[in-house]
Formats: structure tokens, C-alpha cells, sequence
């Protein structure tokens, strides 16, 4: 590391250095075990069952969830979207979960209101947690358009008006009038919202900030990018209106009780107003049965640098998705061996923070850039994938999240090899994956490290490659376990013909196939 980037380290953790971690003080994983916690993103972007309503679905997967490990389940955006099959983040009303006639449908694309409670019912007698997606940055699908003025301003510098103010025609009405005012009376005009990108008036997409009446522009306390981050898409939602504020705080505490809710993953937080959202997690934790809920936010960036002052400015409220970890897999499953494993976890949020850290390798964010072809692709390949998850689910920091994707049959991403290993990987996880660990991080394409067990859960070795396959079919990794003065035997828990036997200081020669990963686990004596 360059003196440079050693300052800019140090100006980094100075910045979180006074803020406690936040995952210590969540509600992980069901009261009374000492099994490690996993959760589990129960959907993809085009998730759809053909027999029954993913609600449903959800609810009959639980047993097998549950045999899985699983503690917490993150599901899809709950609230009636803008079209019958929009899958939430095209946010209408949140208010509604499947029980009006609005939009066309009383269905939300995932199910019903009761199925979605009977789904979350059966979850908690299952010892699992559901994590509620939060879509609080916007709102699409208006009834009715408004006139009001607004400023043009530069897409690419949203500070910079591109023209004089002048009067445009939006889609910014909600009047919800399917739902008749129940749950919430609050009807939504442009008061309430300040940008949007449409105007009917000369039917022209552009980036307009709303600027009638009491508007006080964009939010300063948003991300930078782009000059101001605050307009994403849709009706941007002015989270500093009061009657906002008081509408969005009504609804965290509402879909949590409905639901049974342990937690919420919040939506695009480099958009929205940080003191609005330290303000929302601080009123959803305020029940006193609701001091440990777990709270994730998503602030998608591979820079770490960028995230840091997000873990400070909200005061250990909230978790973050370790984006730059992310990126260290994609990266290493797009060059292959020319990747230096040692450097796997540079640069993350499990390195620098791990208690603040919810590690993942894929989710539906960068699935469908990978589908629609942009620039910040980033999906993880599966010359990868197995490496990763074993990165995320063995070592002992962050709170690792698995993809539906990769462990369920799907027309998107599903590969059979990847899915079997993965379940492997989650009884290693669940059985074997305890106590203090020891990195063996030694070479470029082979490094290993060893969970040393405790008083109730045994160790286990780990070895990865990302070498490509060849005659020499294994790689292998000089490793010590715990040294207890006498020799041990070990096997492969992906192949038991495979021995190893360690000598009386705890060394050995473990190994694992070329481009792939295996565990070892010391066998049962006779």
C-alpha cells in the first residue's frame, strides 16, 4: 500500500472510528441458539411461480429454509406497484399489500395480503425472520397530473438549471381512491414531491426540479453524484414535508406490526434525505419489543470510501451491503487465475467494518443491470460463485446474505452445480463454521483459512483455488489446526474418500480442486 492511499485509509477509519458496529445490537437469529445466522433473499427480478402466488410459495419452503439454517428471509417490496406485475420497486402505495382494487388488480405481483401474513406467520413459527423491503425514494403510477412550476435542470449536473422556471404538466396526483382513505388519508400532490422527469405539457423527458410554492429544492444530505443525488426516477419524494415524514413514519411502524416483521432492507439510500432516514429507523425501533431490529440499508457503491460516511452519519442504526466485496468476486471471476486471491477482501466493508457489514455475492440490483446490458455490470460468474460463498458463509465477520437465484431452479441464473454446492456449503455453515479463525493467506491462487470450533460447535479447514483445471487436479495449501499435541484426522466434506492426516503439531497438506473450493472436517473416530 502507497503512502497515499495509507492517508486516505487512516482519514477513512477515522471517520467511523467512534461509531459502534451495528449488527451486535440486532436481532440475527431466533433467541436462545448459538447457530450461526443466515439470511436469504427470497426472490429474483423476474421471480414468478407457475402453480401458486411466491407468497404461497414462500410459506411452503419454510421447513425446508429452516432445515437449511436460514434465520432471516428478505422479501420482495410488499406495497402495490405502478402495473400488475411490477415487482414493487415501481412504488404506488405502500399503504396497500395486496388488499385493493387498485392498479387493476388486488394482487400485488407477489400475492394477497393474506397470504403475505399467512406467509410471515408461518415464518415466525419457523424460528425465521422477515425482512421487509422499504421503497421509500419514489413513487410511480400517478391518478391524476398536476400544473406547477418547475426548472430544468442538467441530468448530468442535477445543480445546474439548463433553462428559465416555467410551468409544466406532471403526474403527480395519488389519490389512492381504491383504498378509500383506510390505513392512511394522506393524498399525494407535487407538494409533496421535488423532482420528476416527464412533462405532458411539451411531452419531453428531462430531469425538472419542482420549484411552486414552499419547494426548497433538492435535499443537501443525499450523495453527491451527479452534482446532487437526490432525483433517482419517478416523483421524487420530498422527505423533508412534514406531512411526508409523517406518513412514511406511520407506515414503518404499521408494516411491521402487520406483518410481524424483524427487520427492513432500505431502498436506494444515496437518494434520500440521511437525517430523514436515521429519523425512520429511530421511530421503527421505538416499540420497546422493536430495540433489536434489524435494519440493512442499500448504498450501492464498489468504493468503500463512498460508504464510510454513511456508517458514521447514521450512527450505527443501520447495516450496509458490502458492495466493494461484491466487486472484489466479480472482479476475480472475470480474470480468472490472473487474480491475486490475497487481496480477495481489500478494500471491503467486512475488512474495515465488519460489524456493520451484510455480505452478499449476487443480488437482483446488479442481476438486471447485468440484463439490461449497462456498464456497471457485475454479476459473479460461476467459475466464481462457490469461492465466494464460501468467503461469505465460513469466515466468521459480516452477516452473510444468500441469492435465491444461485440456490432455487429459475429461467434467469440457476446453475445446478452451483445450487448443490451451495447447500453444502450452508450445512458446513450451520454445523461446523465456529469459533476464532487463522487466514492462510500464503499464495496468489490458493489460500485457505481455519475456524478453530469452541465448546459446542466443532472447526473446519477451508481451501479455495482459482487456478484453472488441469492435469495437477488439486492445489495444496500447507495449513495448521488447532495444535493439541496429537495427530487428527480429517476428511473432505465434499468427498469422504478424501483423507488427511495432520502431524502431532497440527500441520498439514490440505488441498481442494483446482478453480473450486472444499472444507475439511475432522472425522468421526471409530
Amino acid at each position: 500500500m502507497g503512502i497515499t492511499q495509507a492517508i486516505k485509509s487512516w482519514i477513512d477509519s477515522l471517520q467511523v472510528r467512534f461509531v459502534n458496529p451495528a449488527l451486535p445490537k440486532m436481532q440475527l437469529g431466533p433467541d436462545g441458539t448459538s447457530q450461526n445466522p443466515v439470511m436469504i433473499q427470497f426472490f429474483t427480478w423476474e421471480a414468478q411461480h407457475p402453480d401458486m402466488s411466491w407468497w404461497k410459495h414462500f410459506e411452503t419452503e419454510m421447513p425446508r429454509l429452516a432445515e437449511l439454517g436460514f434465520t432471516q428471509v428478505w422479501l420482495p417490496p410488499p406495497n402495490k406497484a405502478m402495473r400488475k406485475e411490477g415487482q414493487g420497486y415501481d412504488a404506488y402505495d405502500l399503504w396497500d399489500i395486496g388488499e385493493f382494487d387498485q392498479k387493476g388488480t388486488i394482487s400485488t405481483r407477489w400475492g394477497t395480503r393474506e397470504e403475505l401474513l399467512q406467509a410471515c406467520s408461518t415464518a415466525r413459527q419457523n424460528n425465521i425472520g422477515v425482512i421487509i423491503d422499504a421503497v421509500l425514494n419514489h413513487k410511480l403510477g400517478a391518478d391524476r397530473s398536476e400544473v406547477f412550476s418547475a426548472v430544468p435542470v442538467d441530468p448530468t449536473n442535477r445543480l445546474r438549471a439548463v433553462g428559465e422556471e416555467r410551468e409544466i404538466r406532471g403526474w403527480t396526483a395519488f389519490d389512492f381512491s381504491g383504498r378509500q382513505g383506510k390505513y392512511s388519508g394522506m393524498r399525494w400532490t407535487y407538494e409533496h414531491f421535488s423532482g420528476l422527469d416527464w412533462d405532458e405539457l411539451s411531452r419531453t423527458n428531462g430531469v425538472y426540479r419542482i420549484s411552486s410554492g414552499r419547494h426548497k429544492g433538492w435535499s443537501t444530505k443525499v450523495a453527491k453524484e451527479l452534482g446532487n443525488y437526490d432525483y433517482l426516477l419517478g416523483m421524487d419524494i420530498d422527505h423533508r414535508h412534514p406531512e411526508v415524514r409523517h406518513d412514511l413514519f406511520s407506515w414503518g411502524s404499521w408494516i411491521l406490526d402487520e406483518t410481524g416483521g424483524s427487520g427492513l432492507r432500505l431502498d436506494a439510500i444515496k437518494h434520500i434525505d440521511r437525517s430523514f432516514l436515521l429519523e425512520f429507523i429511530k421511530k421503527c425501533r421505538g416499540p420497546p419489543n422493536r430495540e433489536k431490529l434489524f435494519v440493512v440499508a442499500e448504498c450501492w457503491s464498489a468504493n468503500i470510501r463512498m460508504i464510510l460516511p454513511y456508517i458514521r452519519a447514521f450512527e450505527g442504526q443501520a447495516a450496509f451491503f458490502d458492495v466493494p466485496l461484491h466487486n472484489n468476486f466479480h472482479q476475480a471471476s472475470k480474470t480468472g487465475p490472473s487474480y491475486d486471491l490475497r487481496k480477495i477482501l481489500d478494500n471491503s466493508l467486512v475488512a474495515i467494518r465488519p460489524g456493520d457489514a451484510v455480505t452478499f455475492v449476487d443480488n437482483h440490483d446488479n442481476m438486471t443491470i447485468q440484463q439490461v446490458g449497462q456498464s456497471l455490470e457485475s454479476w459473479v460468474d460461476k467459475n466464481f460463485k462457490i469461492q465466494a460463498y464460501a468467503l461469505i458463509l465460513l469466515r466468521c465477520h459480516g452477516f452473510p446474505s444468500v441469492f435465491y437465484g444461485d440456490l432455487y431452479p429459475n429461467q434467469e441464473c440457476f446453475d445446478q452445480d452451483t445450487s448443490t454446492k451451495l447447500e453444502q456449503l450452508l450445512e458446513v455453515r450451520k454445523k461446523f463454521a465456529y469459533g476464532p479463525m487463522r487466514d492462510y493467506f500464503e499464495h496468489k491462487n490458493c489460500i485457505g483459512f481455519v475456524r478453530l470450533g469452541d465448546l459446542e460447535w466443532p472447526g473446519c479447514v477451508v481451501v479455495m483455488s482459482n487456478e484453472l483445471p488441469s492435469p495437477e487436479y488439486v492445489t495444496t495449501l500447507s495449513i495448521s489446526e488447532i495444535a493439541d499435541g496429537t495427530s487428527a484426522v480429517f476428511r473432505s466434506f465434499f468427498n469422504a474418500s478424501w483423507q488427511i492426516t495432520t502431524d502431532g503439531e497440527g500441520w498439514g497438506e490440505f488441498y481442494c480442486p483446482r478453480n473450486s473450493v472444499d472444507v475439511w472436517v475432522k472425522a468421526k473416530r471409530e
